[in-house]
């Protein structure tokens, strides 16, 4: 079977323009005119961030490690905004919210 244009993801989202989403397609866009107009910098997306590394026992790989990977990452006012565009919460991601600031002491935004 031949790939022909967008695909549905199992939450029912439709990859848009090598975006997960629909919503995180648009969503950069709105950040990249707020880049160029000089609001926000440094606009970065998926970006991972290490929530528990790899265990080791006896030299093997126990478990692999556990990570967070942000769909944008960008400069406000100084400040590091981590940012998800999220139109259905799993309980994997709430855990791995609460983990990014747990660990990282960062909250991040959902649009």
């Amino acid at each position: 079977m031949k790939y022909s244009g967008n695909r549905t993801s199992k939450y029912h989202s439709v990859r848009s323009g090598g975006f997960d989403s629909k919503k995180e397609a648009e969503r950069y866009g709105e950040l990249v005119l707020l880049q160029r107009a000089g609001r926000i910098s440094g606009l970065q997306r998926q970006v991972r961030f290490t929530l528990i590394p790899a265990q080791y026992k006896d030299g093997k790989c126990i478990f692999r490690k556990c990570e967070y990977i942000a769909d944008f990452v960008y400069t406000e006012n100084g400040q590091t905004v981590v940012e998800d565009a999220k139109g259905f919460k799993t309980p994997e991601y709430i855990i791995k919210r609460k983990l990014m600031y747990y660990i990282h002491g960062i909250l991040v935004i959902e649009t």
